[in-house]
């Protein structure tokens, strides 16, 4: 019976539940601990130098290449050095221009104190004959239409040229066979004849076609650089007794004299060679009027303007009128 209240009708015992042994026993245990943690010692214990370090293990991850994404913008002193360069280049065009502009001026001041002077054919100044014409690419042609102009000017040497070895190749043809003597004047005729005919006839008026864009001149060229085209082609030909150097004059020479045979075709060369070369300079012409803007109506309203405006006819005409006048 130990185990119960000896007296259960006694006053009851205030029991403290915080004075168990085993609660008290806890909380002491608690305290101790909170009591002696020193967050600075730890502290201390990370950050001591003196304490060994422990080198860390290097993980053996796949290596993947490193992408850098990154946008080059130019610094203040290359964006700077860029916009001088810019300006100096600027600068340098507008002086460029300015040098033009100062040079045309000149030129024009000076065309209109010194009206310009013929220099075609460039004669000697001790000569009694004077230039005819004025040319000058650089000045009248304008530059897209310069190259094939001085090609025109050059077939037109190349076809004095080719004038002046028919001429010798008629000689030598006379000095063997006096009965040849007709070729032989003809090709002085021809040479004397056709070298002025054509840079008037067809040089001449494709130079003032270029330098003035005029439909007329156009026209004009046309007819008769297509009329030199045939003759050229008649020259290579060679009928005998024409006064021309060709391949049938050649080949009927080769039995007597061989070396005369050989000039002779090699003056037949050269006029096949100018009738190419006049084909070719025929279409280029061509092709270029095609893109000035030319007409027949254009020229014809040149040739009606030019008629008119031209003293010489006006005066004619005044004298046949006045003329008819008193006659009546």
């Amino acid at each position: 019976m130990s185990g119960y209240d000896p007296n259960p009708f006694a006053a009851p015992v205030d029991i403290n539940p915080f004075q168990d042994p085993s609660v008290t026993q806890l909380t002491n245990a608690s305290q101790n601990s909170i009591g002696e943690y020193n967050p600075f010692t730890e502290n201390t214990r990370l950050t001591n130098p003196n304490q060994p370090t422990v080198p860390a293990t290097k993980t053996t991850t796949p290596s993947q290449p490193a992408i850098l994404q990154t946008s080059v913008e130019p610094t203040p002193q290359t964006t700077a050095v860029a916009a001088q360069a810019s300006l100096l280049k600027q600068q340098e065009e507008l002086e460029r221009k300015a040098a033009e502009l100062d040079r045309k001026e000149q030129e024009m001041q000076n065309l209109s104190f010194n009206p310009r002077q013929n220099n075609w054919p460039p004669l000697p100044k001790i000569c009694p004959i004077k230039p005819c014409f004025y040319q000058d690419f650089s000045a009248d042609i304008p530059a897209d239409y310069q190259r094939t102009c001085k090609m025109l000017y050059y077939l037109w040497m190349y076809h004095a040229l080719t004038l002046f070895l028919n001429f010798l190749a008629c000689l030598a043809m006379f000095c063997v066979n006096t009965s040849k003597g007709v070729d032989f004047g003809l090709s002085i005729l021809w040479f004397v004849l056709f070298t002025p005919c054509a840079f008037l006839c067809w040089y001449r008026p494709v130079y003032k076609a270029f330098r003035s864009d005029s439909s007329f001149n156009f026209f004009l060229f046309f007819f008769v650089f297509f009329c030199q085209i045939v003759i050229y082609i008649i020259q290579a030909v060679g009928i005998p007794g024409w006064g021309d150097s060709g391949w049938i004059l050649a080949l009927s020479v080769i039995k007597s004299n061989t070396a005369v045979s050989v000039i002779m075709m090699v003056v037949a060369g050269f006029f096949t060679m100018n009738a190419l070369l006049a084909l070719f300079l025929l279409k280029r012409v061509h092709s270029l009027y095609r893109r000035t803007g030319a007409s027949f109506q254009k020229a014809q309203a040149e040739f009606s303007q030019g008629v008119f405006t031209n003293q010489s006819v006006r005066n004619a005409a005044s004298t046949a009128a006045h003329s008819a006048f008193q006659s009546n």
